[in-house]
């Protein structure tokens, strides 16, 4: 695996491969599985990431705690009103899976499960505007996986470790990637992407309400797939960062290992420690927390 965007990047340029064939030959080499299996597993993966949204978006699962449920479909039923039906669609689809996660339905973390409706919404909603194949949607999650290997080998992908901006963070960062490839970037553009995503959601704390990955958490999902979605398409535009992609990975990990342990994961400070949030939990039945990702 590499450790760095541009160690990954000048693997491509220095071979002349594209940047998912990159990651394939790796992952391939690392594991010993072969990349025919590697790719069907992809595809097998974007088929539960489909299940998911689709699940969600019915508009019937429910959360143990009762504290989510229904919201993506009211959200897909009364939009779009600002900004058009792509948004509204990606938007809705974050939400879902987060919504089919907190009522334990099987969803995929990428890169946990508290940040699995990112990367979903982005691709399936991008693959369907742009009419892209099966196939260069699974090239897109090469792409958007071999960000998260750097992130998880020079940062973290652990709420409890580095806060939200590791976790909904990074899955930003590996949409934006990936999505500055489905759209013909180059390797430079595909790191200002992730530079940009990313440097957009430091400092982001894990604050979930009750201990659950619920609230603020399907919201959340939802924002860092607009900052996907924007670094894209500021990177593709031109547009640069003067702090190069593998600097901003390692400022959000020291950001992470400073951040108050009250802000990583642990519901005793944030949103979960606010009036409102104490009297909502203390109200409910006491259950065991479910999804949350370690």
């Amino acid at each position: 695996m590499h450790r760095s965007i541009e160690s990954l990047l000048a693997d491509a340029r220095e071979s002349g491969r594209p940047l998912p064939l990159v990651v394939l030959d790796t992952e391939a080499k690392e594991t010993g599985v072969e990349p025919d299996a590697i790719r069907a597993r992809i595809r097998h993966t974007l088929h539960v990431m489909r299940d998911a949204i689709d699940e969600g978006l019915k508009g019937d699962v429910r959360s143990p705690s009762g504290l989510t449920g229904g919201r993506a479909k009211r959200l897909q039923d009364n939009g779009p009103r600002i900004l058009g039906p792509r948004v509204t669609t990606t938007l809705a689809r974050a939400i879902a899976t987060l919504e089919v996660n907190a009522a334990m339905g099987l969803i995929v973390a990428a890169p946990t499960a508290g940040a699995a409706g990112v990367l979903p919404a982005i691709l399936i909603s991008v693959g369907e505007f742009m009419e892209v194949d099966e196939e260069r949607l699974v090239d897109a999650m090469l792409v958007a996986g071999g960000v998260g290997g750097v992130v998880a080998q020079r940062a973290s992908l652990s709420g409890a470790e580095g806060g939200c901006q590791a976790e909904t963070g990074t899955a930003a960062a590996m949409g934006a990637a990936a999505v500055a490839w489905l759209n013909g970037g180059t390797g430079e553009q595909v790191a200002t992407a992730v530079a940009l995503a990313l440097q957009g959601m430091l400092g982001l704390i894990c604050d979930p309400i009750g201990g659950l990955v619920e609230i603020p958490c399907i919201y959340r999902n939802a924002s860092a797939a607009m900052q996907a979605m924007a670094a894209a398409e500021m990177a593709l535009a031109g547009l640069d960062f003067p702090v190069p992609a593998d600097e901003v990975i390692d400022i959000m990990g020291e950001v992470g290992r400073r951040m108050p342990t009250a802000y990583r994961e642990t519901a005793q400070g944030g949103l979960a420690a606010s009036p409102s949030a104490r009297k909502l939990v203390h109200i409910r039945p006491s259950r065991t927390p479910t999804g949350i990702s370690r």
